[in-house]
């Protein structure tokens, strides 16, 4: 007869996971000593949080540069109309939520973008770190971090009705540019904000991420799925591609250890247009400390200054708007034009 949690010295929370043979009492300990990162905690991020949340994760970091808006709202489970009006950033807003979900994980929200400066001070120290981003600039940096500090990682990407998700194991199995090369020149890839999006096909994805994640958290990586699969729910078409001989021995990653995405020198203000959202973010490659209260004082003749306690939005005109954060990244909003923005920018910032 199955003994109970409580009798295991387990929260009972865990009974059903704890019936589960390939889990059990000792995948469920080694599940609440795990430290895992998610990158993007938009659609794909939302559902990940909450399965390693509600999993028993001992500690699930949270990482996303972005504020809920009300478009979010049809996907991105975690949040709620009051989060898009108040324009909470989706980390903290998804920390406050699964804080209440499962008390015993700690969790620990981080307003930013990933970027070569801060990548290694927010991964390195996980034992998984799963992929909720929206590019694939990112997504090869998590690549080179990953494969830099032996970390295996679970990528994901949903958009229309179709989604691929593939677990990587460094040095085990292909890495990321062993199968795409180098990221898609910006503006080539479809988008959610270009082409849509159904929600279902956001938990398709992200749970298969979900179940390789536990796999591989509590030790089971023989039964890692070694395929990339892709999934087209509206044309009911679903299959794997094997990638056991995908690995490439000349693969400027795992094959030279050269880590192109992570060791790129920045130099100035990282400057990038949002495919599809109508926005350029300019993010300082110095982060700095600024007063929200200063600078809506220094903007109120300007324009309508919005503020919450973790941005500050000045509406300039109908249509544009500057969204300036606590570290001094900007996000221009209402314009795709790099040129725009970084003029934008230097008059209203200066900095």
């Amino acid at each position: 007869m199955s003994q109970r949690a409580e009798d295991l010295g387990i929260d009972p929370r865990y009974s059903r996971q704890l019936l589960f043979g390939p889990i059990g009492r000792e995948g469920q300990l080694k599940l609440s000593r795990s430290r895992v990162a998610i990158v993007g905690m938009g659609a794909l991020g939302s559902v990940l949080a909450n399965h390693m949340v509600r999993a028993g994760a001992g500690f699930v970091r949270l990482i996303d540069r972005d504020f809920v808006e009300p478009s979010n709202l049809q996907r991105q489970m975690l949040y709620e109309e009051e989060d898009a009006w108040n324009s909470a950033p989706k980390a903290v807003a998804a920390a406050e939520r699964l804080r209440r979900v499962n008390s015993l994980v700690e969790i620990e929200p981080h307003v930013t973008d990933l970027n070569p400066s801060n990548a290694e001070k927010l991964l390195a120290d996980v034992d998984l770190v799963l992929d909720g981003s929206d590019n694939f600039s990112v997504r090869f940096l998590i690549n080179d971090v990953c494969l830099k500090h032996d970390i295996p990682w679970v990528y994901g990407g949903a958009v229309s009705s179709r989604g691929t998700a593939l677990a990587i194991l460094p040095r085990d199995t292909p890495c990321l540019r062993c199968i795409f090369g180098q990221a898609p020149e910006q503006g080539t890839a479809e988008t959610c904000d270009t082409a849509g999006v159904i929600g279902p096909i956001i938990h398709v994805v992200a749970s298969f991420q979900a179940a390789e994640a536990l796999k591989i958290l509590v030790g089971d990586r023989q039964r890692v799925n070694r395929k990339m699969l892709h999934f087209d729910l509206w044309h009911n078409q679903m299959g794997g591609v094997d990638m056991a001989e995908a690995r490439k021995p000349d693969c400027p990653a795992c094959g030279e250890n050269r880590y192109d995405y992570l060791e790129t020198q920045i130099e100035g203000d990282t400057i990038q247009s949002m495919c599809g959202r109508d926005s350029v973010q300019i993010f300082p490659v110095s982060p700095r400390q600024l007063s929200l209260t200063e600078w809506e004082e220094r903007w109120s003749p300007v324009g309508r200054v919005e503020r919450t306690p973790f941005l500050l939005k000045l509406h300039l005109d109908e249509d544009r708007r500057l969204v300036l954060f606590p570290d001094g990244r900007v996000i221009v909003q209402g314009t795709e034009d790099v040129n725009t923005a970084k003029s934008l920018y230097s008059r209203f910032i200066g900095m």
